[in-house]
């Protein structure tokens, strides 16, 4: 069965990525590979990656159908904000009526991201960079963290079921005044972390029903410098970043337990105690090699583990956020940045600087740049994947991050 291909999100950093490594990825042979845009811009990006441009507006279920029902697609990249699941679920039942035409599999692959947070004339909106799909299995989400949790798990749909957000409204988008200090409304468009939770489960349930094979893929901390046509730099390192530029020195969010300094060579030693809150890190090439490998095996065939076995972390292994801070701190002092390499525990004054940078209430600060999560990459070794970079590469990496964000950041 030649599989007809749709991916959405190639102007981002993670799809991006993924499209400009499709020609040279020898990938099993395969249909036609569909893009999705919104810009003539990105359609003709998307086109010397080799893609063909489809546009339609992903809140309409029937223009959904007609796209995936005429081109007879078998496979959707879902690379777009996963906040909500409306456009999901009619995707899946696309394909599923595309079952029912052709036989055969078809598969649907969903990337946790959500668009992050900025404030524009006062409203907090969403835009099109991304924070980290690993959030909802996070220590912010409700998820245990009392020792790994695996992506291989058997019962890993059950406990994301069980969640319960540590805020009750975590990760709120409200509207917000500009007017110093920063302070925001708490009537507002608000979007719950509950309910992106429930979106991973809701794309499995549907799956189930129409017969669809649904594939949970989940980006840590990612880093690199992209490679696709737009979007060339992560949020999560950049959001370190930007606030410690509004105040001039890095601090950090997290309590937790003195631990010893770390004994690998590449680690920052800067600190004589370190904090235990740690998270998943994944260079980007990395990421997209998992993508491809996961792609590889649905096109060749068997079929990898899918539905509520199918839970993918890319991630070659957790740092300490501590260790990241100064490694960037490094970086950031270097270039006079900051202030010294000193990272210091965030005060309210603090908080409420990193808050403003951030475009969120200073409640919501740890949930950007901070946190502790404890899911483990092993899926991927199941399907022949191994990363490229040990998670101590970030630590080495950070002067070329800070390098990539700060023009990025001041429109170089």
């Amino acid at each position: 069965m030649h599989h007809n291909i749709l991916l959405t999100g190639a102007s981002g950093y993670l799809g991006g990525s993924l499209l400009a490594a499709w020609s040279s990825a020898n990938l099993p042979p395969h249909g036609k590979l569909h893009a999705l845009v919104r810009t003539d811009k990105q359609a003709d990006d998307v086109r010397q990656y080799g893609a063909e441009p489809v546009r339609i507006d992903v809140s309409d279920p029937e223009a959904i159908r007609q796209c995936v029902v005429e081109r007879q697609i078998t496979i959707v990249l879902w690379l777009i904000d996963a906040m909500r699941s409306e456009g999901q679920v009619a995707f899946i039942k696309a394909l599923g009526e595309v079952k029912g035409r052709v036989g055969g599999d078809v598969h649907f692959v969903h990337v946790w991201i959500c668009s992050s947070i900025r404030i524009t004339g006062g409203q907090a909106l969403m835009n099109s960079r991304q924070t980290s799909g690993a959030k909802i299995f996070s220590s912010h989400a409700g998820a245990p963290t009392d020792g790994p949790l695996l992506d291989t798990a058997p019962d890993l749909y059950d406990i994301q079921k069980a969640q319960v957000p540590k805020l009750s409204l975590m990760g709120t988008v409200r509207t917000f005044s500009q007017v110093p200090p920063l302070r925001y409304s708490p009537t507002a468009l608000t979007v719950h972390y509950t309910q992106a939770v429930t979106t991973n489960n809701t794309v499995i349930e549907t799956g189930e029903a129409a017969g669809v094979k649904s594939y949970i893929f989940i980006p840590c901390i990612v880093y690199g410098k992209g490679t696709g046509p737009n979007n060339k730099i992560s949020i999560q390192t950049t959001a370190i970043v930007r606030a410690a530029l509004s105040q001039k020195r890095v601090y950090s969010v997290d309590d937790g337990k003195p631990v010893p300094p770390p004994s690998h060579p590449t680690a920052p030693i800067q600190l004589t105690v370190f904090l235990t809150q740690t998270w998943p890190v994944c260079h980007i090439s990395d990421n997209t090699t998992l993508y491809l490998a996961l792609l590889r095996r649905i096109l060749a065939g068997p079929a990898p583990p899918s539905g509520k076995q199918g839970y993918y972390l890319a991630a070659s292994g957790s740092v300490a956020w501590n260790d990241l801070y100064v490694a960037l701190a490094r970086a950031l002092t270097k270039r006079g940045e900051v202030v010294d390499e000193k990272v210091e525990r965030a005060d309210e004054g603090a908080l409420e600087g990193m808050a403003g940078a951030l475009g969120c209430g200073r409640e919501y600060v740890g949930l950007q740049v901070g946190g502790l999560c404890t899911f483990t990459a092993k899926r991927g070794e199941e399907i022949g994947w191994k990363p490229g970079y040990a998670k101590e590469h970030i630590f080495e990496a950070a002067d070329d991050e800070v390098k990539i964000i700060l023009e990025y950041e001041k429109g170089g």
